[in-house]
């Protein structure tokens, strides 16, 4: 599968969870969390491998996609922000609704410019074989990409890379925890039902309360570990180019150097074969003059 037609194909997942959303009933919170939670791994998976591997080929590639690249990524902050706050927040709260029709408002002008104004100038200018190429780059990174938004991450490589890998890391040890214990929860509710005389309510339309902040404090966490990892790759990137300048500089002074003690040599060897000359020339006079 080509890259586009990867990417065309992630669009349409998404618009099919916008759709269920938008049918959902007023009260039905526990399907609106559901939806919510897919839609934020989707989304959060599709800007990771665009982000990694599309935008950078394109940028690099074809003409005059520069802008179109930037314009992407900083709808991608934006939605990153959004869904950041959807996780977080209990569909019950009467802001719930609301973000989520400004998310799914904003994803859908973002995939009308990309699919007709983006997409169509990748494709005139990359080969077939080119956009298999990255597609299949692009499948393969989804196992290694996060699947829980980090707003405060990079955006672009190589830094986006490594923390990106950091990421996905923690989304996925944390979506475990919540689901293992959202499933303990669970069970123990089905055990407290059985016993007579004893009710409880209906499950948190968010899941267990407790499991879901902890793994919110662990993606936290991630976030502060990728404004880290981004100040040591600036500070690495400042060094290195500090060392290569120096080198150059280095480089540069040893040319001079050289330069000069040539200069010098020649002139050396000129002076040299001025005297010697001019010695021979005294010889070669006074010989003739004994000669006479």
């Amino acid at each position: 599968m080509d890259a586009i037609t990867l990417l065309k194909k992630d669009h349409k997942t998404v618009e099919q969870l916008f759709k269920r959303y938008e049918q959902a009933g007023d009260r039905a919170y526990v399907e609106k969390r559901q939806i919510v939670d897919r839609i934020i791994e989707e989304l959060s998976v599709h800007a990771a491998i665009e982000e990694q591997l599309f935008y950078p080929a394109a940028r690099a590639e074809v003409p005059e996609t520069e802008g179109d690249a930037l314009e992407s990524m900083e709808e991608h902050h934006i939605v990153k922000w959004q869904l950041a706050e959807l996780e977080k927040l209990d569909p019950r709260d009467e802001r719930f609704d609301a973000k989520v029709t400004v998310l799914i408002e904003n994803v859908r002008h973002h995939v009308d410019e990309e699919e007709n104004e983006f997409f169509p100038k990748v494709r005139e200018e990359l080969g077939r074989n080119d956009l298999g190429d990255l597609g299949d780059a692009m499948d393969q990174a989804r196992a290694t990409a996060p699947t829980h938004p980090h707003p405060r991450s990079p955006q672009r490589p190589p830094a986006n890379f490594v923390v990106g890998a950091a990421a996905a890391t923690f989304d996925r040890v944390t979506d475990t925890v919540s689901g293992v214990a959202q499933g303990a929860v669970n069970a123990a509710k089905d055990l407290v039902s059985r016993v007579p005389g004893v009710s409880i309510g209906a499950s948190s339309p968010t899941g267990s309360s407790t499991s879901r902040r902890s793994a919110a404090r662990v993606r936290d966490s991630v976030d502060d570990v990728a404004d880290a990892v981004e100040d040591t790759a600036t500070t690495a990137a400042r060094g290195a180019a500090r060392t290569v300048d120096a080198a150059t500089a280095g480089a540069k002074g040893t040319v001079t150097s050289a330069k000069r003690g040539a200069k010098g040599t020649r002139t050396t060897a000129k002076r040299a074969a001025t005297t010697t000359g001019r010695t021979a020339k005294r010889s070669a006079k006074a010989t003739r003059s004994a000669a006479s």
